[in-house]
């Protein structure tokens, strides 16, 4: 959320953005209502500067007579009962209508999105990213190739059909050698971060929609959220937001910055996605992640340094997983209503013959902290909102894709990167049960 100076600000910058970003919302009704809303903020306060002028001259009447020995039922003092009366009449009044402004006023504001920054591409769609590099070579393979549910299927370690019998489409089980993958690349990334001083927490997966409000997922988001049926309860779909929610109301220190990572189950309702996207493991209801959450002091220079940070300790997990990738700068359409600046990580997928986004880099300056209330004292001792950022250090089984199918051989055997044999029991090749 950002602040209403800040709005009226940047408020054609921020109605193209919100245009770009596909989110319906008139910054410029948003501002016609804010009016409103000082004017009647205005009116009540000096109604209520009235009430307690004319009650304390009531008082100081009534304490005289009281003193004096005098009835204090004085015409003056009844009169000034009866004003102070009127006038409460009259606050009740304008409150109510404080409170019919200020209902469209917070579901607009709500809507803004954040401020992009200025080197973010301008773009509509996914197609408008840019690379910025690119490290490995995608594999070229001398035989017909096989993709990650044929290469499942083969070694008996992905089951579809079971996954959608037990609970319905993009559902999967994952078997054996398949299951310890899921896991391995999990406590890779895990024990990467914690080598780079990150505190590792086990995170609610239920939370209230306030959690979700706060770092910034709804209202924009509800569609994609699992509820509790009966409940103020819904499923995450990013540890992000119990990791942020964890410091909410709260004033911190970040004398350096506060670095988190979980690990966690993740639920998403994927409403209108289609094609390739549903195929296999790549988009599917239920996966883990492992995340990235840090809260830096507001500046512009320290989130930069802290966004190329955390960007790069996913590239050093794709790299241990010796996995050809690209980084991505993203383009104003295909931000999040919350993000300021983002890069996204896709990795080769040879049956796609493309790269498929695996991980995902946001700077939100203090979008989601303001929202949440979590602030720090700056050198001169005020305070001040916290400016957050996230990355997916990994999601699971998504990133099976890429690993299955560009270390296959031409005998349908899987080769396991160094760097995880050790998290399969020493295991460097995965090989069919049946032969080929």
């Amino acid at each position: 959320m950002l602040n209403i100076q800040t709005i009226r600000d940047n408020k054609d910058r921020l109605q193209e953005v919100a245009d770009q970003k596909g989110i319906h919302v008139s910054i410029a009704q948003l501002l016609e209502w804010d009016d409103q809303k000082r004017k009647l903020l205005q009116q009540v306060e000096q109604l209520r500067q009235s009430r307690n002028k004319h009650t304390l001259q009531f008082q100081a009447i009534t304490q005289n007579h009281t003193a004096n020995g005098n009835n204090h039922d004085t015409p003056e003092a009844r009169q000034l009962k009866l004003t102070v009366k009127e006038i409460n009449n009259q606050i009740t009044v304008m409150e109510a209508r404080l409170a019919d402004v200020e209902q469209p006023y917070h579901s607009l504001l709500q809507l803004v999105p954040n401020l992009v920054s200025p080197d973010t591409p301008v773009g509509l769609s996914d197609a408008d990213n840019i690379e910025i590099r690119a490290h490995g070579e995608p594999p070229e393979f001398d035989f017909e190739l096989r993709d990650h549910v044929a290469l499942g299927e083969l070694h008996e370690i992905i089951d579809l059909p079971r996954g959608v019998k037990t609970a319905g489409t993009r559902n999967y089980y994952l078997k054996g050698a398949g299951a310890m993958l899921h896991r391995a690349v999990q406590q890779l990334a895990l024990d990467l971060l914690l080598q780079k001083g990150f505190t590792l927490l086990e995170v609610p997966l239920l939370v209230r929609s306030t959690a979700l409000t706060n770092t910034g997922f709804f209202p924009l988001g509800e569609d994609q959220t699992y509820r509790i049926e009966g409940e103020d309860k819904w499923l995450v779909g990013t540890s992000e937001v119990p990791l942020v929610a964890f410091y909410g109301n709260e004033i911190v220190d970040v004398s350096e910055p506060i670095r988190l990572a979980a690990v966690s189950t993740c639920f998403r309702n994927e409403v209108g996605s289609s094609g390739r996207d549903v195929h296999g493991l790549y988009r599917v209801h239920q996966f883990a992640k492992v995340e990235q959450v840090i809260l830096c002091e507001a500046s512009l220079e320290k989130a930069d340094a802290i966004l190329q940070e955390i960007t790069h300790n996913a590239e050093q997990l794709l790299q241990l997983l010796e996995l050809p990738y690209r980084v991505m700068t993203v383009c104003t359409g295909d931000m999040s209503q919350k993000t300021y600046k983002q890069y996204d990580i896709e990795t080769w997928m040879p049956s796609r013959q493309a790269y498929g986004e695996t991980h995902s880099s946001s700077n939100l300056l203090d979008f989601q902290t303001r929202r949440s209330q979590i602030r720090y004292r700056d050198a001169e001792g005020k305070l001040a909102y916290c400016y957050s950022l996230n990355n997916t250090a990994v999601a699971s089984p998504r990133i099976l894709i890429p690993l299955l199918e560009n270390h296959q051989q031409e005998d349908g055997s899987i080769y396991i990167p160094k760097a995880l044999q050790p998290y399969m029991n020493g295991i460097e090749t995965l090989v069919p049960s049946s032969p080929v």
